[in-house]
């Protein structure tokens, strides 16, 4: 995959990532499943979309409370393929990222520096 179907994948699912008003986690998470899946597996160019409907399927279920359902997906991905289509691709992510959904993540660490470097307790040394 080239950083340009990269980049246009990305910024896809930050739009369907707003359009849904999901959680930022989420965003994160979607894209680390992305990324990882691609390093282990490879797939061809029509089935990009899919995997990251997929990997955004995945990260709803595992962040979200309430998570948009496979119709909504295809719906937005002017229905582009079939809900077995999805499932499929989804089965394919799972295992071949052994079942190892979450790892940590940028987002984590900088929502913890934040609360840290909102504290007048914090002391920075510059050298």
């Amino acid at each position: 995959m080239t950083e340009n179907i990269r980049a246009i994948l990305v910024d896809w699912l930050v739009s369907i990532h707003a359009k849904f008003k999901l959680l930022p986690e989420t965003l994160f998470i979607t894209i680390n499943l992305v990324d990882r899946f691609l390093s282990v597996a490879e797939i061809s160019k029509d089935k990009i979309q899919l995997c990251g409907v997929a990997a955004l399927l995945i990260a709803t279920k595992y962040e979200e409370i309430y998570p948009p359902m496979i119709k909504d997906f295809i719906f937005v991905s002017n229905k582009a393929f079939t809900r077995e289509n999805v499932l499929q691709m989804e089965r394919e992510m799972i295992f071949a990222l052994e079942f190892q959904i979450c790892e940590t993540s940028s987002f984590r660490f900088l929502e913890r520096y934040w609360k840290i470097a909102k504290g007048d307790h914090v002391l920075f040394y510059l050298g």
